[in-house]
Parts: C-alpha cells; structure tokens; sequence
C-alpha cells in the first residue's frame, strides 16, 4: 500500500519543502501500481509450504578466480554463464528485490519490493529516495545492517567497484545517513523513476568487514554476506559449495516466501559443454539448461530420459532476451564507415545456419531488444517519431520510410543480389576487388579477425567465414583464453566478437554502459562497438527521463531503430522458451513469464534424505 504523506512543517533531518507531497510504500513501481499489497504474504508463482532440505548438485560453466563479484578485476562466479540464473551466488543482499537479476519477482516488469529496505519513500518529483531498513537484517557475523553499511557500499561501488556500478548509480547527488536504520539518496536532477529502482537493487556490503581489505583485489576469501547462503567450500576455479543459512534473518519475509528451500547447492565448473554434458548424463548434477540447439534436438535419447528419471523441459517465456550479433569495432578504421559494416551484415545466411546447424529451432533476431515491446517494427510514428524527427537531417532518410530488414536467403547459400548489393557498398566504402580480394586505394587488404572465446562457436561460425572470403575478404576465426579474451575486449584490441548483452524488463542505465559516446573509450565498458552518436546520446537521455511506461517503450523503439540502421552489429538468433533438463527429484509450482524461478524449486521430501 502506498501511503501518501503531506508534510507541513520543516525538519532538520529531512528539510523537506513545506506542503511537498511523499509517498511511503513496501514497494516501488517504476510506472503504474504495484501488484502486491502491503500484507501479502508470497508470489503467486511459488509454494509458501515447499519442503526444505537436501543437495542440489549443479554445472556452471567456465571458471573463476575470484569470490568478490564487484570489481573489475578478476572472473567471480556469478559473472559466468547461467550462473545467476540458479538463485545461489555470491552476492551480498540488496535494499529491495524484484528488478534486476538477483532476484527478478517473475510476474511484474518494472516493480520491486522491500528485503533489507522495510519500506520506501519518495517525492512525487522523484528528486530523492529515502530507504528505512529492517531492524532484523543482519551479516552473517551476527552484526546489524545499518544506514552506515548502505553508504559506505554506495560509496565504494562508485569509487572502485565495476563501472556498471559507477553507470548505475552517477545520477546521485548526495547520500545522507537521517538515522541508523534510515538513509536518503538525493539525485542530480527531479524525474528519475529508473533510479529509485537501480538503487533498490544495490547490494549492502559490510562496512567493518571491508574497511581494512583491499577492496579491488582479487580473493579465495568467502566475503562477509548476508543472504540465505553463505559459501562453505572453496576449490579455486573448479568447485563452490553454498549452505543454507539455518537462521537467516530474511527467511519469513514475503518475498523469500517459497524460496531458497535446498539446504546444499554444489557447484562443479566445467570449461568444456560436451564435457559437462556427458557428466549429466551420467548423473553427476540435477538440473542443466541447454544451450545448444542440435543437442536439444538429438542429446536427450539416453536411459535416464527414456526411464523418466530426467525430465526434458521447453518452457516459454516472456523475458526480453539477450542481444546476441556480431558487433563490428568501429574505432578501427575499416568498420567506421558504415556501408563497410552494412555490407558484412548482407553475409550472414542465417537460413542456411537454422537449418543445417540449428535443427530450425531460433528466430532471426530484428532488434537488439528481441521478444520484448522494445523492439522497434514498421515505421516510426507517435511519440517515436516526435523524438527522431529532430535529427532527421543526421539519421538515414529510409529510417522514416521503411521498416528495418536484415538479409534473408533460401537456406541454401547467398543469393547473388545480395553478393552485389555488398560488394556495391564496399565499393562506394573504398573497396575494391584486385584479382580474389578486396583492398583500399593504397593496396591494403580487407582483413577481418573474428575473436571467440568459445571454441563451440567456431562450427557456427566458418560458414560466415567462408561467405566473407567468397568476395575477397581476408577473414578468420581466432578462439582464445577466457582471460586473454577478456583483456582484449577490455582495451578493444578486436575487429569482430559475437557478444551478447543482457536485457531488462525496464531498460535503462545500461543502455548507457552499451550505447553512450562517454563510453566508448572508457577501457572495460560494453560499447563494445563503439558508439558515439549525439542522436543516440539524446535517445538515451530520453529513455532515462522516461515518466511513463509509453514514454519508455518509445524511447527505446527510436534507440533501437537508429542503432540497427547503423550497423554496429549484425543480429544473430533468439529463443523465446528456456530449454532445461533436470531430474524428477526436483519439483516447483510454476514458471513465472519474466524468470526462470530456480530459487523457487524444491527437492521431493522422499529425496532429502539424499
């Protein structure tokens, strides 16, 4: 229940404007209502009476060298692939849950409710944010939460912690601690929805635990936590055991209701998917989440799926999905002039790629916001059109009066229209076929290094490989280690990566992080393309002065239609269901629409004695 409060006089903790209206609240919907009222009691989407207890035994994928999470430096596991979508990680507790990918509340797009945060209050101008804390949250020492700890995280994670903290918090003013267990944030302008979520979902480190550590090194230490697990076993890069935390003081709270039910999750991390795989298959771990389309059409014929001891599962979602494409390093100069970058996406036949490779399973992604309302279509009109029409004279006139198309084929090669309409534009670029390559007036080769991580990948890949060199294009696959891998995209040393950037339910400053001129040369920042654009600078300003969830939806619908028509990246493919198999010991209610829900699950109390 929102609870609106008129302030009539002045007060010298607070100094609010006489007559200023605010609203306190267990929640905070960034447009709209929220869908729980102040009593309830759980999400509709879990069982409030799961059993708790046993081993989960699961596979994450890759490797760590670090436990603290929060810095540049060093791999932590809940950097790793799917590592977040289990719901056991390392991280510390946030102010509030149910934005953000800690713990997504599944059935709502852009509201959060309290967790360490007891209530919420805010101006009607959404000039400042005051968060009052549970007397009863606690770190795992024993030591109460307080207004200090808030500040000195907000502190801290500006300071040195990832950028994508310094991103999500740079539109704070000022933090005042009012009181131990109250702390306001004022921000640098009014008419900031977003931000009172972005703050929701900053975890509280423990002041006392970190004031005598470097917080920027890289550790095997398990730091201090305050969540329903904490982390008992430690083999460095290979294995993590987390335990659930008997007396943990958010264990009744509504929102964690149903959920962290398993006593014991151990992590066994594998750097090889056919690897990890065969080892589920042979019952090493309980649940794996499939990424590769031609095993989940062929891979599930062993025993324990024929026995129905495995469970092969497809469930549909409604979450925006990743955005996966090929992105072109346009600070080279190659990939700076855009028909370069057109021209290269008019190579990819992912017909061919579906079919042969894919068993048919994907959709050719159109957006970098795919199965989401974010995804621009047709042409812009509306409130889309009213924020493009100003810079008309700097966008493509056909962005106004043609939908945005990527290249199609009949699966079976790519057609010759498309091999002269790509050849046109290197043409007009500079480029020039001499004899069986392209090259420059000054007789330099056109030479393209596609960098991968990921050696699964490469059988994907050479196809697009081999397409680029029918037209005289020196191109090749280059697969390297994690850490050289992520040294190179940190200081852009790249000419193409297939990448993938997470989505929201509400995007917003980390669309800043991927798309912001300021980011472009900020070593580690995901402007992996290098976009410094004044028009989607101002997009993006838009969206983040979004008042109204319309407001939002046409903001990034224009975001989204000016980067596709400047070809920083060529769309790949997307799934709208999660593809799982796990074994028949697990149970669970349902899957909400916006998460997969795993810290909702339970193990069968015939099999916790396991």
């Amino acid at each position: 229940m929102i609870r609106p409060l008129l302030l009539l006089s002045f007060s010298l903790a607070l100094s609010f404007p006489a007559g200023a209206t605010i609203s306190e609240s267990h929640g905070y919907a960034q447009f709209g209502t929220l869908k729980y009222p102040a009593k309830f009691t759980h999400f509709d989407w879990v069982n409030p009476q799961a059993p708790k207890g046993g081993t989960l035994r699961a596979m994450a994928f890759g490797t760590f060298d670090t436990l603290n999470p929060y810095t540049f430096k060093g791999t932590s596991p809940v950097t790793t692939p799917n590592f977040l979508q289990y719901g056991v990680n390392e991280l510390n507790e946030t102010l509030m849950v149910g934005t953000g990918q800690y713990d997504p509340s599944g059935d709502e797009p852009t509201s959060s409710y309290g967790l360490i945060a007891r209530s919420v209050e805010y101006s009607e101008d959404r000039s400042w944010v005051v968060f009052n804390l549970r007397p009863e949250a606690r770190f795992h020492d024993g030591r109460p939460i307080t207004a200090a700890d808030v500040a000195f995280s907000y502190r801290t994670l500006l300071k040195e912690g990832h950028p994508i903290y310094r991103t999500n918090l740079q539109e704070v003013k000022r933090v005042d601690i009012l009181n131990a267990k109250r702390i306001r944030f004022v921000f640098k302008r009014a008419g900031n929805p977003l931000l009172i979520l972005r703050l929701g979902e900053m975890p509280v480190l423990p002041a006392h635990y970190w004031r005598n550590r470097d917080f920027q090194a890289t550790t095997f230490e398990p730091p201090l936590g305050s969540g329903p697990y904490r982390i008992a076993q430690v083999q460095p890069g290979r294995r993590l055991v987390f335990e659930r935390v008997k007396d943990w003081w958010g264990k009744d709270l509504p929102v964690n209701a149903g959920k962290y039910n398993i006593d014991r999750v151990e992590y066994e991390f594998y750097r090889d998917a056919d690897v990890a795989f065969e080892a589920f298959k042979a019952g090493e771990f309980d649940i794996y989440i499939e990424h590769q389309a031609k095993n989940w059409a062929n891979g599930y014929t062993f025993p324990a799926v024929r026995r129905g001891e495995v469970i092969k599962a497809q469930i549909p979602h409604k979450i925006p999905t990743q955005t996966q494409g090929l992105f072109m390093n346009s600070r080279r100069a190659a990939f700076a002039d855009v028909r370069v970058r057109q021209a290269l996406g008019l190579m990819l036949d992912f017909e061919w790629t579906n079919r042969a490779l894919f068993s048919g399973a994907y959709q050719r992604a159109t957006s970098y916001y795919p199965n989401s309302e974010f995804a621009a279509s047709g042409v812009p009109l509306g409130k889309e059109w009213l924020l493009l029409a100003p810079y008309r004279e700097q966008l493509p006139a056909n962005l106004f009066s043609q939908p945005y198309s990527v290249s199609h084929t009949d699966g079976r090669g790519i057609g010759r229209d498309n091999l002269r309409r790509a050849l046109e534009l290197l043409s007009q670029a500079g480029w020039k076929l001499s004899g069986q390559r392209l090259q420059n007036s000054t007789g330099q080769p056109l030479k393209i290094e596609l960098l991968l991580v990921n050696p699964n990948l490469e059988r994907i890949l050479q196809p697009y490989v081999e397409n680029l060199a029918s037209i005289g294009i020196d191109a090749r696959l280059r697969t390297v280690d994690r850490a050289q891998y992520k040294q190179r995209l940190d200081q852009f040393d790249f000419d193409m990566i297939l990448m993938t950037l997470n989505q929201t339910l509400s995007p917003g400053l980390e669309q800043w992080l991927y798309f912001h001129s300021s980011q472009a040369t900020t070593k580690g920042s995901k402007n992996y393309a290098g976009v410094r654009s004044p028009v989607v600078d101002h997009l993006l300003e838009a969206l983040l002065g979004a008042q109204s969830r319309d407001d939002q939806v046409a903001a990034a619908r224009a975001l989204d239609r000016v980067l596709l028509w400047q070809h920083y990246m060529i769309p790949n493919w997307y799934l709208d269901y999660h593809r799982l198999a796990y074994r028949k010991r697990l149970a669970f209610v349902t899957t909400p629409p916006y998460t997969l829900g795993l810290n909702s699950w339970w193990l069968k109390p015939s099999e916790n004695a396991q």
